[in-house]
């Protein structure tokens, strides 16, 4: 998660590579969100906070 949020910040405005590291990002938060919920925890505000995940990300999570 911290990685793909990374190369989605630094990017710079790369309209070409953004569409791709905005998928990136989505799948790794979403795959992060999902072992959460496996373990019990089902609040995401905090973890959202904590790595400053963008609403871009976050619009893209749920059902595929």
């Amino acid at each position: 998660v911290e990685q793909t949020l990374a190369r989605l910040r630094e990017d710079g405005g790369d309209e070409e590579r953004r569409p791709r590291l905005l998928k990136d990002a989505a799948e790794a938060v979403h795959a992060y969100f999902i072992q959460r919920e496996l373990c019990g925890l089902r609040k995401h505000d905090a973890v959202i906070r904590e790595y400053n995940i963008p609403r871009a990300v976050l619009v893209r999570l749920g059902a595929k």
